[in-house]
């Protein structure tokens, strides 16, 4: 059963990152100064999509994100108030928050029960069926701890909230603003990249701030379209690479959140901006925002396992996604290590699956090298410093 209802969190891992609700946020101000010929038309006014209010949902977001994010550092020491169910069975149960901030909600739908006619509800829990179901017949662990911890969520969080996230406990879905963002129960890849924050707590809890942080999401993604891919028996030829596919509304010039085979290409909007992440060391953002751009520079380890799987070919499960499990799984990361160490783990996972020279030995040095690190074996320590090296002409997010 749910325990107590609680108001703070012990963290706040959002789906969608800060800077694009930021952009979204000034979409109103941004259209009304290039109307008044204070900046570049852009094609201002021919956007005739109303979507003005949409700024103002952005704005409630990150104000409701940063309130979540401070009670977590506040409340550091919460007890924990999990379900845990015996190895091996499922266990679900899906909450409604109806509007509140107020978690985990009134209960909708438990293990075993029928489809209920709320529809986010239902989503959540195929959703996070799915989830459990790649674990264990893809890596054979029960539930993200591999002890058959229940998977909770709850829907409906605030009001028009443009973002899902892992709180530690469970996974929160806002309704979005039906405008730019459709509910955020609609995209499995989002379901199971917020469950993959999960999985990491209970395996390798990498910490949330620089190129440690942007591993963290970039783990995050993998499981995330990994689950899609093999709920929907991709290959890696024909799955779309995306995170969040379907999450933008028609109108919106994006087709998700991020993109893993090619980083920046996600979206190009005038709401929201063009897709930011780089794709190759030589794009490193340094910045300050966003924990030291952990949203942003989780494309070039994203990109590095697009490249592995697609040497390898076949079900990206199989064979790239089983290394980077293997990896964060074993525990033998350091919880601040960085793009350098992290990619010497997983060749070392790989040789250690599949042999010395391996083909699947050489398409992750392959990936890893595609986006601007060389790995060798004799490395010792962390490798580069948390802020990266051995980049050229880095850049600096203003």
């Amino acid at each position: 059963m749910s325990n107590s209802e609680h108001v703070s969190v012990q963290r706040h891992r959002g789906a969608i990152p800060p800077y694009l609700l930021e952009r979204i946020a000034t979409y109103d101000e941004r259209r009304a100064r290039a109307l008044r010929g204070e900046g570049p038309p852009n094609g201002w006014a021919e956007d005739t999509r109303g979507l003005e209010a949409v700024a103002e949902v952005a704005r409630r977001t990150l104000l409701t994100d940063q309130r979540l994010r401070s009670r977590r550092e506040a409340h550091t020491a919460e007890p924990e108030h999990s379900i845990l169910r015996d190895p091996g069975a499922l266990y679900r149960e899906i909450s409604d928050a109806e509007g509140t901030e107020r978690l985990p909600g009134k209960p909708l739908r438990k293990e075993g029960q029928d489809p209920v006619a709320d529809a986010d509800a239902n989503r959540a829990y195929d959703g996070l069926g799915e989830t459990y179901r790649f674990l264990k017949e893809v890596f054979a662990q029960s539930s993200i701890d591999g002890a058959g911890l229940a998977l909770e969520g709850t829907v409906h969080f605030g009001v028009a909230y443009d973002n899902a996230f892992w709180d530690g406990f469970r996974m929160v879905f806002g309704d979005g603003d039906g405008k730019v963002f459709a509910s955020f129960t609609s995209s499995l890849s989002i379901i199971a990249h917020e469950l993959g924050h999960g999985l990491l707590q209970h395996t390798t809890d990498l910490a949330y701030e620089g190129q440690t942080g942007a591993l963290n999401e970039s783990f995050a993604d993998v499981f995330g379209v990994l689950v899609e891919q093999f709920s929907r028996g991709d290959t890696v030829e024909s799955a779309s690479w995306i995170v969040g596919e379907g999450i933008f509304l028609p109108g919106i010039r994006g087709v998700g959140v991020r993109s893993m085979k090619a980083p920046g290409t996600a979206y190009d909007d005038p709401v929201l901006g063009k897709d930011p992440q780089p794709d190759h060391m030589d794009g490193y953002v340094r910045t300050r925002e966003d924990n030291g751009g952990v949203h942003l520079n989780s494309g070039i380890p994203n990109r590095a396992f697009f490249l592995a799987a697609e040497s390898l070919g076949g079900h990206a499960w199989e064979r790239a996604g089983r290394v980077w499990f293997e990896t964060v799984a074993l525990q033998k990361l350091a919880l601040d290590v960085d793009f350098r160490g992290f990619a010497r783990e997983t060749v070392r996972a790989a040789r250690s699956l599949y042999g010395r020279e391996s083909a699947e030995e050489k398409a992750v040095r392959a990936g890893w090298r595609g986006v601007g690190i060389t790995v060798r074996l004799t490395d010792a320590g962390k490798g580069t410093p948390a802020n990266g090296s051995g980049r050229k002409g880095p850049q600096t997010k203003r």
